[in-house]
């Protein structure tokens, strides 16, 4: 989500051990509020078909390390939780941690965690003079968009934060440029198996890249094969539907941006004079992250999500209204529900 600030790296104490409390509280097995079923089109449900076995991939999106003063904690739980699943791949999607050498430790952390380690580049990864080479070099990523294959499932990653749009209304770029929808367009016609499209901003919905209609319309063309696209950035619990083709937002690990009109404190003194920004979020108490599965055996897609509360008041006890397509306590909510794609049989 775009947010204009420029944050200074910081450190502070070291952040209570996150990982620990979710196993008190039972809440890495805790199933969100309510689960939801979306459907999965017949013709990409054959696709699926053809992947060899299960392939299970772990995602945590907008960390936000370089605001929050327990990111080192919430990725730890992410890991712990990631070692009990035993997924094929992790990814962060976007706005993880500024690629430098102060942010080492959490970065060890999470590429440490997997041999396949994947990341997103998101608008504030590039924040107070970084730049995308130094997130591919220092993340260690082949590009800044790529295509990775993970037992037959392949993942077509996106750098949503090209210049160029002829509908840029200022701030941060929110857009898909034509080299990468050109290359899009010819990984859809090469690869012969069941797609992911992964990008940072939602490529559908609230706070979509300027260009959605256009990339919309090339995954729906080939909606046989793209099973899902996923993004962070919006800080929600989203799935909508275009042209056949289901796009879903993953909620941020960390908080609920609310903005300078609700600034309020939400930890002690000592965090908010360390963690200035912090003051500006409606931080969830717990990391969130999700499992997604994809089952060629039941032809289903499942995603196992998170469910935690607010620290402090919640975007609507604060008057906190930033879309009005979206609903507090709907998707505007501490968790990532459990949802299951079913197959279509006609």
């Amino acid at each position: 989500m775009e947010k204009k600030m420029p944050i200074a790296n910081t450190s502070g104490p070291a952040a209570p051990d996150m990982s620990d409390r979710f196993s008190r509280r039972g809440l890495l097995r805790a199933a969100a509020a309510a689960s939801a079923g979306f459907a999965l089109p017949k013709m990409a449900a054959a696709a699926v078909g053809r992947l060899e076995k299960p392939v299970r991939i772990g995602l945590i999106a907008d960390l936000h390390h370089d605001v929050m003063h327990d990111g080192v904690a919430r990725t730890g739980a992410f890991v712990k939780a990631m070692a009990a699943r035993r997924p094929d791949a992790i990814m962060q999607i976007g706005d993880f941690a500024y690629p430098n050498a102060s942010n080492k430790e959490v970065i060890d952390l999470f590429n440490g965690a997997h041999e396949r380690s994947l990341h997103v580049i998101g608008n504030h990864d590039t924040d107070s003079g970084h730049t995308k080479k130094q997130c591919a070099d220092i993340w260690g990523m082949t590009g800044r968009y790529y295509a990775q294959n993970i037992g037959g499932l392949w993942l077509l990653v996106l750098d949503g934060n090209d210049r160029g749009s002829p509908t840029h209304k200022g701030g941060y770029p929110s857009y898909v440029g034509k080299e990468q929808s050109k290359w899009l367009t010819e990984q859809l016609a090469r690869v012969d198996g069941p797609v992911i499209v992964v990008s940072h901003q939602p490529l559908a919905g609230a706070w979509a890249v300027d260009n959605a209609k256009e990339i919309q319309s090339i995954l729906g063309e080939a909606s046989d094969k793209v099973l899902l696209a996923i993004n962070g950035h919006s800080h929600i619990d989203d799935v909508l539907r275009r042209q056949k083709v289901t796009y879903m937002h993953v909620n941020s690990a960390s908080y609920q941006w609310v903005g300078g009109a609700h600034l309020h404190e939400s930890y002690s003194k000592d965090v908010h004079a360390k963690y200035p920004f912090i003051s500006y979020t409606c931080p969830y108490r717990d990391s969130l992250f999700a499992t997604l599965t994809v089952d060629p055996k039941s032809l289903t897609i499942r995603v196992e999500g998170r469910k935690s509360e607010w620290v402090g008041p919640s975007p609507a006890e604060l008057g906190a209204d930033q879309d009005p397509t979206l609903t507090d306590g709907e998707q505007i909510a501490p968790r990532i529900r459990d949802r299951q794609v079913k197959r279509i049989a006609k």
